[in-house]
């Protein structure tokens, strides 16, 4: 287990899938199975409310015995959170002549919203009131950027900040003599960067333990939905991210027996979908569906939708426990396949090999896949290997390394 202790499942699929009816289902078959349970959404569409027909707030507002829900108030969080740098902020743009409405406007840094979703989820998660956190996720591009962003600010820190910091500190005197001081970062604008860092390093720690936490994917048995969900599987595991499940959604019955061309049609269409979706996502364990008759809205739906995910609470057949993490292979692995020789593993499913480059930089990895890209911090072993050789097969990446004659003991 994590040391916060906490089970959590983020749910994720491109926009209009049923991301958030299954999470909330599956909320909801967490809290009838006797777990503490809080069901966030991450999402700025705010459509968790209308799953759940519960007005929500900034807060955890009761939902059943056993089940709170909270849309996330990213505005608060934000002043809460932004002081130092947002004063810094105004000060610049005042300097250059911004009118204080746009600079009110532009104070919202880029991306903020990712960022203070991921330490909401970090601070719930230690905050020790809950045993299970269900997340219900933007659509998958903004949860990519949610996911890789921790590793990429760290590197950005490491990186390129310490350069800025110096620069800020020696024009500081120099500000000081002109007419008309610049505006430079103060120290305390910097600790903050620091601190943020930090937290964001522990929330992708917590999100990576595979002990604890999994993502699961929704999608509709549709070519492009299914295309998306492809992609967005290699990406998650190649930030490292494990998902343990494939949610196949608003599928209509193999033998319905409708006279509808229009509706055969569609069934047809669905069952070749959902033989490349098993075929695609392999060891995955995948739930389908079935198209209701009527929208889930509202504890009772989506308790309907929970038996089709997890099997009928009342006859008890095919009872899954929702919050069991599937056992699917860390994404990333290192190993030493002999003496002096060592190889570095990293899944990434359904790519070919013409998609995937990977170069070695300094003490770092570079993996790239289809347009997605990983900077890998290598572990102290391998930073004083060179690399021998790589070959991708069988949904791995493998990187061979031996030691550097210079950089290793005789």
């Amino acid at each position: 287990m994590s040391p916060s202790g906490v089970r959590i499942i983020l749910f994720t699929g491109k926009g209009g899938v049923g991301k958030t009816t299954a999470s909330a289902a599956t909320a909801i078959r967490l809290a009838d199975r006797g777990l503490k349970t809080l069901l966030l959404s991450t999402d700025p569409a705010h459509s968790l409310a209308d799953a759940l027909a519960v007005p929500l707030a900034g807060e955890p507002v009761p939902v059943l015995p056993g089940l709170s829900a909270v849309q996330l108030d990213s505005q608060r969080r934000l002043e809460a959170a932004w002081t130092e740098l947002e004063q810094y902020l105004r000060q610049l743009f005042d300097q250059g002549g911004v009118d204080p409405v746009t600079a009110e406007e532009l104070t919202v840094l880029p991306g903020i919203e990712e960022v203070l979703a991921l330490l909401a989820v970090r601070e719930l998660a230690a905050a020790g009131h809950w045993d299970a956190l269900v997340v219900d996720c933007a659509p998958t591009a903004e949860t990519l950027r949610l996911l890789a962003l921790p590793e990429a600010f760290g590197w950005y820190l490491n990186r390129v900040f310490p350069v800025h910091r110096r620069l800020a500190r020696g024009m500081r005197p120099v500000s000081a003599l002109l007419a008309r001081p610049a505006a430079v970062p103060p120290d305390a604008a910097f600790d903050a960067v620091v601190r943020l860092a930090g937290e964001l390093a522990e929330a992708r720690t917590l999100l990576t333990d595979p002990a604890t936490t999994s993502v699961r994917l929704v999608l509709t048995p549709e070519a492009v939905v299914t295309a998306e969900a492809r992609r967005t599987f290699t990406a998650l595991s190649l930030h490292g991210y494990r998902v343990d499940q494939v949610v196949a959604n608003r599928v209509f019955p193999a033998g319905e027996a409708d006279g509808s061309a229009w509706q055969r049609s569609w069934v047809a269409a669905q069952q070749r979908q959902l033989a490349s979706i098993a075929e695609s996502f392999g060891d995955l364990p995948i739930v389908t569906v079935g198209y209701r008759p009527d929208e889930p809205v509202g504890v009772a739906g989506l308790r309907a939708v929970a038996d089709d995910l997890y099997g009928s609470r009342r006859t008890g057949a095919r009872a899954v426990d929702p919050a069991a993490v599937g056992a699917t292979e860390p994404p990333l692995q290192v190993r030493a396949l002999a003496e002096r020789q060592f190889e570095l593993a990293l899944r990434l499913p359904l790519v070919d090999r013409d998609q995937v480059s990977a170069s070695r930089s300094g003490d770092e990895l570079i993996v790239t896949v289809a347009g997605t890209r990983r900077v890998l911090a290598l572990p102290s072993v391998l930073r004083r290997c060179l690399v021998t050789g790589g070959s991708v097969a069988d949904g791995w990446l493998r990187v061979t390394f031996e030691p550097d004659p210079d950089r290793w003991p005789a």
